[in-house]
């Protein structure tokens, strides 16, 4: 009798142990997902206008443009990189699409998709190749995108205007079932990253590489090659992002995307995704868009709260989860 109960009694805390592992997993991939759906509630009952059709279409059109940003920061911030030149690369997007369309609305789509996506090239190629850190790296083209969008705007002085009848300004604004294009954009985006992430080997790839470096290089994993793909990506993001941005408004604004890295960080951290790669979902980054998206509608709702007070929130909402993030990682351990 003794000698079953002893047999036994490491098998049941093996069972506890699994179960608070999955439990603390569940919670970090989830969790954004439940306060989401608990503020939604919290607020439509709250505030008479929080739920209508209107206020419901701002939100939607304005996450959106966040999204499409956070969708390709999750992939390099899973792979153990950060990209911090993203909110000006998405300026430069919109002023890119603004000065293009002159030439047509192919031309206005392409140039930013092209100038974008050289500037994530280059931050790839240089982290994965140069070995150089990615905070310093895209740091210094956050200055440098910066400095072409005031080039190219005689330092801000001069904003371009799209034309409304144009193919591409019909697309940044005009509506299907209700919703605005780009949010169609973005759900379709988001679609193709789930299915990326988890069901390609690229994906596979990348999760590996966040999550231990060296031992996705011994086991034959195209590191390098993966690595500058996903700053690849981010740059491609960040610059349609821009352009569909100045399409909805008719202008490329030089003052736009200030700040907008942070923003992408805390909607991918937010969401579940590991802070040091390795881990991540694409669903959760939405659902930490929306999140962001809606705590800042509620703060305009109040309308006593100074505008300012959306970046503290903001702020104090990603250090609590990351604290909570590392909590539950030492829970799965």
């Amino acid at each position: 009798m003794t000698t079953t109960a002893e047999t036994r009694t490491p098998s049941v805390a093996a069972n506890r142990t699994t179960g608070r592992e999955r439990l603390a997993g569940l919670a970090q991939r989830r969790g954004s997902v439940v306060v989401l759906v608990l503020l939604v509630v919290i607020a439509s009952f709250a505030f008479d206008r929080f739920a209508t059709v209107g206020n419901v279409r701002n939100i939607a059109i304005q996450s959106s443009f966040l999204a499409i940003v956070a969708l390709g920061m999750t992939f390099v911030i899973i792979s153990g990189g950060i990209d911090l030149s993203v909110g000006s690369v998405f300026a430069l997007g919109g002023v890119l699409a603004a000065y293009g369309i002159q030439w047509g609305s192919l031309v206005g789509l392409l140039l930013p998709l092209v100038g974008c996506g050289l500037i994530g090239l280059v931050n790839g190629l240089l982290v994965a190749y140069g070995r150089l850190a990615p905070f310093i790296v895209t740091l210094a083209t956050l200055l440098g995108a910066r400095g072409v969008v005031l080039a190219i705007t005689d330092e801000g002085s001069t904003t371009r205007l799209m034309p409304r009848d144009d193919l591409l300004t019909r697309i940044g604004q005009g509506t299907f079932l209700g919703l605005g294009i780009p949010v169609w954009i973005t759900l379709v985006l988001f679609a193709i990253g789930v299915v990326v992430l988890q069901r390609t080997g690229f994906g596979h790839s990348i999760l590996a590489v966040g999550g231990n470096r060296e031992a996705a290089t011994l086991m034959g994993l195209p590191v390098v090659r993966n690595t500058w793909v996903v700053y690849l990506v981010s740059g491609l993001t960040a610059g349609l992002a821009g352009a569909l941005a100045a399409a909805y408004s008719a202008s490329g604004v030089t003052i736009v995307g200030e700040g907008l890295e942070l923003d992408a960080i805390a909607a991918v951290v937010i969401g579940g995704t590991l802070l040091t790669g390795g881990a991540g979902t694409v669903g959760g980054t939405l659902a930490g868009v929306l999140l962001l998206r809606v705590i800042q509608n509620v703060i305009n709702q109040v309308g006593t709260l100074n505008a300012n007070y959306q970046t503290v929130v903001s702020g104090a909402f990603l250090a609590v989860v990351v604290a909570v993030q590392a909590y539950l990682s030492r829970a799965s351990r």
